[in-house]
């Protein structure tokens, strides 16, 4: 939001939020019906495509958003090391409003304008003019309009808003309160109503022209430079014609140079040119791919997910992954291609780059769903994946590599032992999270309990568990025979293990594989607190209480932290996630892996030291 907001800084549909594409209903379903119901002889394609434009266009940008996140993740060519919170990922969820405005307006457009309608597919002419069109009137007036709203009424009032973003995406572009949004539509309607009113107008050159605009748009505002300095060197006079990433990042960072809009040969005329421009570029260039200090190695969960990446939708991607919801059906086709594809691709990917003070932060995904880890046939090809992972960041100089979800998994890799026994000259440390799980659910426990039923399937963290509970002389109650005697046989503290099936106990410590069935035995009011990789059901949150899965809130100083893990609260970060980032912090030696496991206090005291918070 701008800093004093002006008059027609809200859009009309605001309060809509996700239902705001009904607006549109009336002319979507005009067109069609319009086509199909007359005549081949007077049939009109350009009502007709309007619609499949404005979703390629939606194509066009999400395209866009995941090829600048992906390489700005990896640092490659980066202009601006600086990080992006959740703030500008929310002020800038509604980029696709502009897209919503542009669809109304050639709806309208068509209607009102008989020449707008009935189009040819191309027209040479009409191109040609399109072009001097916006080589002359439409880049001249904005770079007056785009000084003018550098002034302090004007910038205070809407620019201010666009200019909140300092390193920008290419959504960032389209960030603009509405009058502004439209006095852009204004100036680019140049060249498209002066070629259709002149009879000279065209499908390709008013789609065409919109598509263009989108491309520098997002081009303009990556923040990683990707334009070859030969290619101006080749063409001289291109400098004046096209634009950079560097060369509009600068207007970012500056704010009273490089005002021009793709052409910056305005700038050169007016004296706004940034000086540093060239050099900017070429330092950009030259920047390479950073290697990190710790890797946190996840996979996918649900097809869905892939939404919920850094790397897919933005907006989604900022808040945490709530199941299947009712605009999934409608993405199945992508969903299903998504699935294809990351089949298919057999190497990990990098998602999400973050710093804590000097420490470099990564994480990296397996392109593998959980149903995956449950085939026998997919183990081995998925422990290659791990291990390739550990041996990559192994050469690239990674200090710890953390094991998330199922990538740890008992029956998988016996919690990562397998890659150290197979490669036992490793310097990483690997370490799956287990000793923070349990300190967590420990200090999880309210004060006073004297009993708690330990259920689901028994692992080394619910092992550490029941052995630390019956050694403070808290009772712990199971509800299942064999796992009673599996304990009993690991414990010396016995006369506190029971075997109940009475399910009375006001806590539950509630790992993977729980039978769901068991929570309606519950008593009201109890409280169920996982150690288990996945939350379980909330069966019964109308009269009990559920803990999210062991994890822990990130320390202000944490950067660039902008999307959820998974199903976790904002800048909540899993249990294993943040052993991996105190392990390298503290300069620990070993690994955790297999039944080994640091010291539960020790790492619960370095995990606060470091600024993590319990979840509140």
């Amino acid at each position: 939001m701008a800093t004093k907001p002006g008059i027609l800084t809200d859009w009309p549909w605001k309060n809509l939020g996700n239902f705001k594409y009904v607006i549109l209903a009336p002319f979507v379903v005009h067109s069609f019906y319009s086509f199909f119901v007359t005549n081949k002889e007077t049939r009109d394609m350009t009502n007709l495509l309007i619609f499949p434009f404005l979703l390629s266009r939606i194509i066009h940008n999400l395209i866009w958003i995941s090829f600048s996140r992906h390489r700005t993740a990896k640092a490659t060519n980066r202009i601006l090391h600086r990080s992006i919170e959740f703030d500008q990922v929310d002020r800038e969820s509604n980029w696709d409003d502009q897209i919503l405005l542009t669809g109304i307006m050639f709806y309208l457009v068509h209607m009102m304008v008989h020449q707008a309608s009935h189009l040819p597919l191309w027209n040479t002419n009409g191109l040609v003019l399109t072009i001097f069109l916006h080589m002359g009137p439409v880049e001249f007036l904005y770079y007056w309009l785009h000084r003018a709203l550098h002034y302090h009424f004007l910038y205070s009032r809407y620019h201010s808003h666009h200019h909140s973003s300092i390193v920008t995406e290419p959504i960032t572009s389209v960030i603009h309160p509405f009058i502004e949004e439209v006095s852009y539509f204004l100036l680019f309607a140049i060249p498209m109503m002066g070629t259709v009113l002149m009879g000279i107008g065209s499908i390709t050159g008013l789609f065409g022209y919109i598509t263009y605009i989108d491309f520098m748009n997002n081009m303009g505002h990556c923040n990683f430079e990707f334009i070859p300095k030969w290619l101006f060197s080749v063409l001289p006079p291109l400098k004046y014609l096209m634009y950079t990433p560097s060369f509009h990042s600068l207007h970012h960072t500056q704010f009273r140079t490089n005002y021009s809009l793709y052409m910056p040969i305005y700038d050169y005329i007016y004296g706004t040119m940034d000086p540093s421009s060239d050099s900017l570029q070429e330092k950009s260039l030259a920047g390479k791919e950073e290697s990190p200090d710790v890797v946190h190695l996840t996979h996918l969960t649900t097809p869905e997910s892939i939404y919920h990446l850094r790397l897919g939708f933005a907006s989604l991607a900022s808040m945490p992954l709530e199941g299947t919801r009712w605009y999934h059906w409608f993405l199945w086709p992508i969903t299903c291609w998504s699935m294809l594809i990351t089949c298919i691709y057999g190497h990990t990917f990098i998602v999400e780059t973050n710093v804590l003070d000097k420490l470099k932060l990564h994480s990296w995904t397996i392109p593998r769903y959980n149903m995956q880890y449950y085939f026998q046939w997919q183990k081995q090809a998925i422990n290659n994946l791990i291990e390739e992972a550990i041996l990559e960041a192994e050469a690239n100089g990674v200090k710890v590599m953390s094991l998330g979800l199922l990538n740890q998994g008992d029956e998988l890799n016996n919690h990562g032992e397998l890659y150290i026994r197979r490669n036992p000259k490793l310097n990483i440390k690997v370490v799956d999270g287990s000793s923070l799980m349990v300190a967590i659910v420990l200090n999880s426990i309210p004060k006073g309990t004297r009993q708690v039923l330990l259920i689901g399937k028994l692992n080394k963290v619910a092992y550490s568990l029941a052995s630390i509970l019956l050694q403070k002389g808290i009772q712990v109650a199971l509800s299942y025979e064999d796992d009673y005697e599996k304990i009993k046989l690991r414990t010396k503290f016995s006369e506190n293990l029971l075997f109940s099936r009475t399910y009375s106990q006001m806590v539950w410590l509630v790992g993977d594989g729980q039978n769901e069935k068991e929570q309606f035995k519950a008593k009201k009011g109890t409280l169920f607190i996982p150690f288990s990789q996945f939350p379980p059901k909330n069966l019964r949150d109308k009269d009990c209480f559920y803990r999210t899965t062991p994890s822990m809130t990130a320390p202000s100083t944490l950067k660039n932290v902008h999307s959820c893990e998974n199903w976790l609260p904002r800048r909540v970060m899993s249990a294993t996630r943040v052993t991996g980032i105190v392990h390298a912090l503290e300069g620990w030696k070993k690994h955790e892996c297999g039944d080994s496991m640091l010291d539960v206090k020790e790492v619960w005291e370095a995990s606060l030291r470091h600024g993590f918070r319990p979840v509140s």
